[in-house]
């Protein structure tokens, strides 16, 4: 069972020999991103619905380098991106995940070119860049005649929020 899993935690540039597999075979390809720490039920409400919207279903997962960079908070990530990349991987429904080192997935979304761009429900896919609420790589996503999609959270649930309750939680 492990092989089966790391096997689907690919670098760019390995991927993209998949990506041509699965374009030549007609499937098509649904990308969502993002840090992934602490796995909660939101999260996979999320991932698995989005995993409903094509074929293959792909993960962008930020690097710990790239986690930093973003406002995330010094102790963030909490997992290692090996440790969330096999932990995403083990998901029967997730058929690769790619770790990247940006802040975002803009390169990654220009290279693999998705069918399908989605994000969690605090994105607009009408925003304009440079809105804290645009969607990475939906102008590229559209231009190539794909299709962006918001899925809602899961109320109640974040990894913030699990943060939080442990640090106030005085263990």
């Amino acid at each position: 069972m492990p092989d089966q899993i790391q096997s689907k935690i690919f670098s760019v540039n390995d991927f993209l020999a998949t990506q041509n597999e699965w374009q030549k075979a007609g499937l098509t390809t649904v990308f969502t991103n993002g840090v992934f720490d602490l796995i909660h039920r939101g999260h996979i409400d999320y991932l698995y619905k989005a995993s409903q919207l094509a074929d293959r279903f792909i993960i962008g997962l930020n690097a710990d380098s790239s986690v930093k960079k973003l406002e995330k908070g010094s102790e963030r990530p909490i997992i290692s991106e090996e440790d969330r990349a096999y932990l995403l991987a083990a998901f029967s429904f997730i058929d690769a995940v790619i770790i990247f080192e940006e802040t975002t997935p803009l390169q990654l979304i220009e290279s693999i070119k998705p069918n399908v761009l989605v994000k969690g429900g605090d994105y607009d896919p009408n925003a304009k860049k440079g809105e804290k609420n645009y969607i990475v790589g939906s102008d590229i996503v559209l231009k190539d005649g794909g299709k962006v999609d918001v899925i809602p959270f899961l109320p109640g649930y974040s990894s913030t929020r699990i943060i939080n309750k442990i640090r106030n939680s005085n263990l």
